[in-house]
């Protein structure tokens, strides 16, 4: 199953300084040095606040729900680092890719990118189960905008597509399922929106 994740996220494969950080860096002998904004005449201090997004806490219909949403905290916490991977590496792929010349040499690239992404992270994919594996399907989806399938066929072709899409099935994962934030996944997007404000 790992070969399979692996596969996956190979093939599916700013930092900003906020106000706050700016404001502190800038104290200096116990004086603070704020940008500063020119309005009809009299200079007033500019500070640019970061966005902060208001989470409502999941309301659960039964134990059964919780547990669940306890699950997948910790299946999405394992698995999110990895889908955000898969998009950055599909970016430097795509960029590199559209500088090389001749089929040959972009099929040399891809199978050198392979091997070296394999051997950075067989091990830690090695110890995804299989619920964190289709949860890592699902997670490429989302960073990504398209279905593993899709990607997988883009860089490999469909007969490549056809036959991990196969071996996703017995392992009983989807590599054409979508995401869906609204719908079957609401809950899995609620826990990432609590991750990415550091609520959970």
């Amino acid at each position: 199953m790992y070969r399979l994740i692996f596969f996956i996220l190979f093939f599916v494969l700013v930092a900003s300084k906020s106000s706050y950080g700016q404001l502190r860096d800038s104290i200096h002998s116990g004086v603070i040095y704020v940008p500063q904004k020119i309005i009809r005449g009299d200079t007033v201090p500019h500070v640019y606040i970061d966005e902060i997004k208001v989470v409502t806490p999941w309301v659960f219909k039964n134990k059964r729900e919780q547990r669940r949403y306890g699950r997948l905290v910790i299946n999405i916490k394992k698995t999110l680092p990895y889908a955000r991977l898969a998009r950055n590496k599909i970016d430097e792929i795509a960029a590199s890719l559209d500088t090389i010349k001749g089929e040959k040499h972009r099929k040399q690239f891809v199978k050198q990118s392979e091997k070296e992404l394999f051997n950075e992270f067989e091990q830690p994919l090695k110890k995804l189960t299989y619920s964190q594996g289709r949860m890592l399907i699902k997670l490429i989806d989302r960073e990504t905008g398209d279905t593993s399938y899709q990607l997988i066929k883009e860089l490999k072709g469909g007969f490549s597509a056809f036959m991990w899409q196969s071996v996703a099935r017995i392992f009983g994962s989807n590599l054409k399922a979508e995401y869906n934030s609204k719908g079957s996944e609401a809950m899995v997007e609620h826990i990432i929106l609590m991750i990415d404000n550091g609520l959970l």
